[in-house]
């Protein structure tokens, strides 16, 4: 196994009583190698001061915008902050294994898989026979819902949702899309193929993405992680659940991709778009780092101006903080 740095991204926003859990488990993780980032996107409630608790240790940082942006653009303010050889992200009401880190460590550190001459690995951008690289592991988990009944997301088949929905028949919950939301993904994907769609469906978005444009993907048969959706999750608000307005017109924006795959057979990177990405506090300003991936000119300006100000400016922690 290699000693592959793994940045555990956690957006949140107005969390205080849910987000102490999802830290403890993140640090708690028995991969040796995570540094653990708190994205608050421009909370208003207790949640800095509930974290405080954790500002002295080395490998967490607490990072709060300054204004609120959204979840997709608050998971793109993590990972044009950090720089670690991976990326996961929980939310602030998940509740990962000890050990979900460590088994896809062991998945991204796999030497020698090879594409086998059985599948048809030109589609997707892979010479038959050639040695691959895992760049992004998935893995099972169960959901808990707000009455109280859990689901397994187990099916591998879920992750072809959006291209193949005649192969769902039978699924709990429709498309069980989340697969992909607390995946660990090497840099180097990222470095290809961009961020998150600003929108309500980034996660299916940027599933479909990595799997249009061959990026090798694979699923870790254990449950690791415990999902639980409350009254106030996304999927559950009267504004952004599966049935408002907006999530279908951002659903819409996702098969459209999908025509584009299969018209031109690969959908285009997306650059991160933060040109107006501020920090208002951050606990541990060291750990602050520019990624290296697409990124629009302005958005790395702004990071540049946060690094600046931050790392520069010794008295700036203490300045926000008053």
């Amino acid at each position: 196994m290699t000693d592959l740095s793994v940045d555990i991204v956690i957006p949140t926003h107005n969390r205080a009583h849910l987000i102490d859990t999802a830290v403890r488990a993140a640090l708690e993780q028995s991969w040796w190698n995570c540094r653990v980032t708190v994205i608050d996107d421009g909370g208003t409630d207790d949640t800095q001061h509930v974290l405080s608790r954790y500002f002295d240790v080395p490998k967490f940082n607490y990072i709060r915008l300054a204004r609120n942006v959204g979840t997709a653009q608050a998971k793109n303010a993590g990972l044009v902050l950090t720089d670690g050889d991976a990326v996961t992200f929980h939310d602030s009401d998940d509740i990962p294994h000890r050990d979900k880190v460590l088994q896809q460590v062991r998945v991204l550190s796999q030497p020698d898989i090879g594409a086998h001459d059985c599948l048809n690995w030109r589609m997707v951008g892979h010479e038959p026979n050639s040695t691959l690289q895992v760049g992004v592991a998935l893995v099972q988990h169960d959901l808990v819902l707000p009455n109280g009944r859990r689901v397994a997301i187990r099916r591998a088949l879920s992750l072809f949702d959006d291209v193949f929905p005649n192969m769902q028949m039978g699924s709990q919950v429709p498309g069980e899309w989340t697969h992909i939301n607390s995946g660990l993904f090497r840099h180097e994907v990222l470095a290809r193929q961009g961020g998150f769609m600003p929108c309500i469906e980034e996660d299916r978005e940027f599933r479909n993405r990595l799997m249009f444009n061959g990026e090798i993907i694979w699923i870790v048969p254990e449950f690791l992680l415990t999902k639980i959706e409350t009254t106030d999750s996304l999927t559950q608000s009267a504004q952004t659940d599966y049935d408002s307005d907006r999530r279908k017109a951002d659903r819409s924006m996702v098969w459209d991709k999908v025509r584009q795959w299969r018209r031109d057979g690969f959908v285009d990177p997306v650059p991160v778009d933060l040109p107006d990405l501020d920090i208002a506090f951050v606990s541990n300003p060291a750990h602050l780092r520019r990624r290296d991936m697409p990124m629009t000119d302005l958005t790395r300006a702004a990071v540049a101006t946060c690094l600046d100000r931050w790392q520069g400016d010794p008295g700036a922690q203490k300045v926000a903080a008053e």
